[in-house]
C-alpha cells in the first residue's frame, strides 16, 4: 500500500497538468474549461489503470517499468528543468532574445510557436477541455508504478477499482482544488481568481523560476526514491 501511495503523489509533479491548470485559470469561466478536463482525464485514466491492472496482474510488466524507465526519464527531465531554471533565473534567456532580435534587424523575432494542446484550451470549450485532458492524462511512469502496487496487492476486483479511482484523485489534485474552491466558496472565488491572474502577471518569471525548479528536483528525489526501493 506504501508503493501505491508514494507514486500516486509523486504522480502529482505532472508539468503538463501545472501549465495546463494555470492555463485555465487564466481564460474566462474556468471553472467549466476545468470541470471538462478533469472529466475527460479521469475518464481515460481510470479506463487505462483499470486494463492495465486487469491485464498484467501477476506479470512484471508495470515492475519493469517502475524500476527501469521512471529513474532513466524522471533524472533526465530533472535536469532539463533545473538547467532550465538556472537559465532563466539569471536572466540569459532575455539575453539571448535580445541578441537574436537585433541579428534579425527590423523584422523582428518570429512569433514562439504555442503548442497545439494550449492553442485549443484558449478556445475556452468545455468539450475541447474534455478531449484535451483525455489526451494529455496519458499514463507516465509513477502511475504505472502506483498500478505496480496494486496489482502486488491483489485486493480482489471491488477493491482494485476504488484503488484505481483512488491513485486517479491524487493524481489530478492540482485540478481538483480550483474546483472544490468553486464549490465551496462560488462568491470568494472568482475574485480570488482575478487576484492571482493579476498577480501572476506581476511575478510571471519568478512563478517559472521556482516552479521548473522545484519541478525538477521533486524528479530528482523521485528517481531516486524508485532506484532505492
Amino acid at each position: 500500500m506504501k508503493q501505491v501511495l508514494l507514486f500516486s503523489f509523486t504522480a502529482m509533479v505532472n508539468p503538463t497538468l501545472v501549465a495546463a491548470t494555470t492555463v485555465m485559470l487564466l481564460l474566462p469561466d474556468p471553472r467549466r474549461l476545468m470541470l471538462g478536463y478533469l472529466l475527460g482525464a479521469m475518464l481515460m485514466s481510470i479506463t487505462i489503470g483499470l486494463v492495465i491492472v486487469f491485464a498484467l496482474e501477476g506479470s512484471r510488466s508495470v515492475s519493469t517499468t517502475e524500476h527501469t524507465v521512471s529513474p532513466a526519464v524522471d533524472l533526465a527531465v530533472g535536469s532539463i528543468f533545473l538547467v532550465v531554471a538556472a537559465v532563466l533565473g539569471t536572466g540569459r534567456d532575455q539575453r539571448v532574445r535580445e541578441r537574436r532580435t537585433e541579428r534579425r534587424g527590423a523584422g523582428g523575432a518570429k512569433p514562439e510557436k504555442v503548442p497545439r494542446w494550449q492553442r485549443a484550451l484558449g478556445t475556452g470549450s468545455p468539450r475541447v477541455t474534455f478531449a484535451v485532458g483525455a489526451l494529455l492524462t496519458l499514463p507516465g511512469a509513477s502511475y504505472l508504478a502506483a498500478l505496480g502496487g496494486v496489482t502486488k496487492l491483489d485486493p480482489g476486483t471491488a477493491a482494485t477499482v476504488v484503488l484505481v479511482v483512488m491513485i486517479n484523485v491524487i493524481m489530478l489534485t492540482l485540478i481538483e482544488l480550483p474546483l472544490v474552491c468553486y464549490a465551496v466558496a462560488p462568491d470568494w472565488t472568482p475574485s480570488a481568481v482575478e487576484r492571482t491572474k493579476a498577480w501572476f502577471g506581476r511575478h510571471a518569471r519568478t512563478i517559472v523560476v521556482f516552479g521548473t525548479a522545484t519541478l525538477g528536483s521533486l524528479l530528482l528525489v523521485r528517481a531516486l526514491i524508485t532506484v532505492v526501493s
